[in-house]
């Protein structure tokens, strides 16, 4: 860990623990005034130079037999391995906002303090590419989002597509601060408050798998992605292929990909207009995406009515 100015910091114990110390800490020291405090949690995470998700002593061992999936179950992967190591890290990161949120009773400073937990991305265990979470599956993208504190304490799940970039928005709404127009994302305290009932349909995600390239649009029921090939890093190909679509009421794990197959052809085409939609708010309005080839399919074609949600 390093300081503001790029100095070592040596926070002794497992690193969750030390973070967590510091927080608390920080906290503490500036408890009289307003303060905005980001902690950047590493774990659960893998490591490279050991191949594994290493817990701390006794946690991976609680987790010998562990639930595991059913996409990881059907596709394999390493999650037979790692999970177990895996839901040991997630155990200590759970205690470690309980302590967290124990400090903030403590200081009494819960009713005007909001904590937001979240995470940039989920694990799909090399089921799906070569390593860990680079691909449009919601075993990457479905990440935990939870908020409590002023504004955020009525309990419940929004069940809306929520982005992370609708966090920064939130946050500055929750503390009566101008949300920029630039700002990309949306408030979800409508959402909380039950003041609104028109919501984003559709959310856009990329990934990038060193020389591939995948992006995608996710409505509550459909899933679409599109994928290329770049030589660099600092490419910006204008042309994607058609790669996967999942019917995610039917399909919640993603096994099944229906790309191509005549019977959802007119899902393919409003899911690649919404894509395309998305791509130009990013920047990428100059790309182009060719249609898959199609499959023969028994099943009957599905009517709008049918499909659409």
């Amino acid at each position: 860990m390093f300081d503001h100015d790029g100095n070592d910091v040596f926070l002794p114990g497992f690193r969750v623990d030390a973070q967590t110390d510091a927080a608390i800490r920080y906290i503490a020291q500036n408890r009289e005034k307003p303060f905005f405090l980001f902690i950047s949690f590493i774990e659960p995470h893998f490591q490279n130079s050991r191949d594994d998700y290493p817990a701390p002593t006794g946690y991976e061992e609680k987790y010998q037999d562990p639930w595991t999936p059913p996409d990881l179950r059907a596709l394999g992967g390493t999650s037979a391995r790692h999970l177990p190591g895996y839901y040991g890290m997630v155990k200590r990161l759970d205690e470690a906002l309980g302590r967290l949120q124990d400090a903030l009773i403590s200081m009494n400073l819960t009713e005007k303090t909001i904590l937001a937990y979240t995470t940039d991305h989920s694990c799909h265990f090399k089921t799906r590419n070569s390593e860990y979470k680079r691909s449009c599956h919601d075993a990457s993208l479905h990440i935990p989002m939870a908020f409590t504190g002023s504004g955020f304490n009525r309990g419940g799940r929004i069940k809306e597509l929520v982005s992370l970039i609708d966090v920064p928005p939130t946050l500055l709404d929750a503390c009566d601060i101008d949300i920029p127009e630039t700002m990309e994302g949306h408030s979800i305290l409508p959402l909380v408050n039950k003041t609104k009932t028109r919501w984003q349909e559709d959310i856009y995600a990329e990934a990038s798998d060193g020389k591939e390239r995948f992006r995608c649009a996710r409505t509550k029921r459909w899933k679409y992605a599109v994928r290329t090939f770049v030589e660099n890093r600092s490419d910006r190909p204008s042309e994607y292929t058609e790669w996967e679509l999942y019917d995610l009421k039917a399909d919640p794990w993603e096994l099944n990909n229906l790309m191509g197959y005549k019977s959802h052809k007119m899902v393919c085409d409003v899911m690649r207009d919404r894509l395309y939609i998305r791509l130009k708010q990013v920047g990428e309005d100059f790309v182009t995406i060719q249609t898959s080839t199609e499959i023969p399919s028994g099943q009957k074609v599905l009517k709008e009515h049918e499909w659409y949600e």
